[in-house]
């Protein structure tokens, strides 16, 4: 599914949308296309520090129900994406930063400083965590406007039993749950929320 709308458009018409059709079904190739854009997120050293985990099997669905409070978007959309961080993604490293260097873009001196300082700010447990929160919401947004450009609505989850859904759905602990995203068609739109003013967000050079 492909459609070229107002990039500014998009932004205007996502909303946050808590009541879905449930008869309204995403096929497999649907979901993959826009978890291909979604992949095109950037991220800090290109390390991509996230992984999408694919709720849309019904029984799958049910199972998340009581994890997320018994908010129904969960069983009511056509998937819940629930985006990872990867607490580990220095390890992606060597793979992405050798096929740079076969390609000629980097040289080898290069390479391995890079891999170098990538495991070096790794091995603080708290850059790590910062990195896995910060670069998977990146792909979390990138996710929802993507949606929004192809026809789809969603709403961004962050009231989840976190540690119930690492355990229900065997996540390794590599990854750290950092948000659900719902998708699907809206049975009800979403409605406009209030923004502060740019006067009221915005500091210029100095507090």
């Amino acid at each position: 599914m492909t459609s070229s709308v107002d990039f500014f458009q998009v932004i205007e018409e996502r909303r946050s949308v808590k009541a879905y059709d449930a008869s309204h079904k995403m096929n497999k190739e649907d979901i993959v296309d826009l978890l291909e854009v979604t992949q095109k997120a950037p991220s800090s050293w290109n390390l991509q520090q996230w992984k999408f985990f694919v709720i849309d099997e019904q029984d799958q669905k049910d199972k998340l129900l009581s994890i997320a409070y018994g908010q129904k978007q969960v069983v009511e959309s056509s998937v819940t994406i629930a985006i990872l961080g990867d607490l580990e993604a220095n390890k992606n490293a060597e793979i992405i930063y050798g096929e740079a260097l076969a390609q000629g873009r980097i040289s080898s001196e290069i390479k391995d400083r890079l891999v170098g300082q990538i495991n070096g700010a790794y091995s603080n447990a708290q850059v790590a965590r910062d990195e896995a929160f910060l670069n998977a919401s990146l792909a979390g947004m990138q996710l929802m406007l993507a949606a929004r450009a192809k026809g789809y609505d969603t709403c961004p989850m962050g009231g989840f039993n976190k540690q119930a859904f690492v355990e229900q759905f065997e996540i390794p602990s590599r990854y750290v749950p950092v948000m659900l995203v719902v998708v699907g068609k809206a049975a009800k739109p979403g409605y406009p929320s209030s923004r502060f003013s740019i006067d009221d967000v915005t500091v210029w050079n100095q507090f």
